[in-house]
């Protein structure tokens, strides 16, 4: 006779938003259903495809926080690379074949040169092995399957290109970026430009907006911890948001602008804020929502429910 099984806890209702370091090898959904699971989150959503073979900040949001995910998706990021110079690989990574050797004869000054040189605004080809969709089927499967596919370039911005260390045919860089930047494509250009090839050894995300790899947890720490220390690690869904200008309204009004009801505002047009209730009685405030500020009338774009809005600092 087998052991019964022990039951399954309850799912609970979460809100917030949690910073993972994802670990290497796993997918962005593979990391989702681990956290939510050991959180017995109801619902939950990831920010944006993180590759299997890169590692850190990943954020999840859970309960009314994935109203707000698009923000962090359509937000800069910030990663650290690490290039091997003198390989060309078949898959612009170290999963692929090295399809060209080639020495490596630079100098600080010609690294520096062709950082400058991919710093702006760009035209990116996404690569074959990527997880771009092409009618349902991820760009990866037909790689797999010796098919290529004609892809668009797209616009992207390099906000800057760091060197944080170089040695023989190892090149570390600190890349900021815009969304939909593909560091791989960005390796490989940069050893083209070097003339010696290049390909993505390593890569690690290290900001999404303002959010930071230093505040993440890994899942190891993330299941060690009592549900009280998990949950304390919950960080509230305007987090997300953090960067757009700030709106305060008064009970009232707050409750108006719930409802859905455009509101007249003394402020200077803005595609995005955010918006929060200010309670005359106390310091504290609460996160209702974002908006868009056009010809003096506040617009509701996503909102919280009653239930769902929580004071903050």
């Amino acid at each position: 006779m087998t052991a019964a099984r022990p039951p399954k806890q309850p799912r609970r209702a979460l809100h917030g938003v949690l910073l993972l370091d994802k670990p290497l090898g796993w997918t962005s959904n593979d990391a989702l259903q681990k956290a939510k699971g050991i959180l017995r989150a109801e619902k939950g959503g990831h920010t944006g495809t993180l590759d299997p073979l890169a590692t850190g900040l990943l954020p999840l949001c859970f309960g009314a926080a994935t109203k707000f995910a698009q923000a962090s998706l359509d937000a800069d990021k910030r990663y650290l690379a690490t290039l091997r110079l003198g390989q060309r690989t078949s898959t612009g990574d170290g999963e692929g074949e090295v399809v060209e050797d080639r020495p490596v004869a630079t100098d600080r000054a010609a690294i520096e040169a062709a950082c400058r040189s991919l710093t702006g605004a760009l035209l990116q080809t996404p690569p074959m092995h990527s997880a771009l969709k092409h009618e349902g089927r991820a760009l990866y499967d037909y790689a797999r399957a010796g098919i290529e596919v004609e892809r668009t370039p797209r616009a992207v911005t390099i906000h800057a290109i760091d060197i944080v260390d170089w040695h023989d045919a190892t090149l570390v860089i600190d890349v900021r970026c815009s969304k939909g930047t593909y560091i791989r494509t960005l390796a490989e250009d940069l050893g083209a430009a070097l003339g010696c090839g290049a390909h993505l050894a390593a890569l690690r995300r290290t900001g999404s907006g303002l959010l930071d790899v230093q505040r993440a947890v890994t899942i190891e720490a993330l299941a060690a911890m009592t549900e009280a220390e998990r949950d304390a690690l919950l960080l509230p869904a305007d987090v997300l948001v953090a960067a757009w200008p700030e709106v305060r309204l008064p009970d009232d009004e707050a409750g108006r602008f719930l409802c859905g009801l455009r509101r007249r505002v003394a402020l200077a047009d803005s595609p995005a804020v955010r918006v929060y209730r200010q309670a005359s009685a106390t310091p504290s405030r609460a996160f209702l929502g974002t908006a868009h500020i056009t010809a003096g009338e506040l617009i509701a774009d996503r909102l919280l429910s009653p239930i769902e809005v929580q004071d903050c600092p």
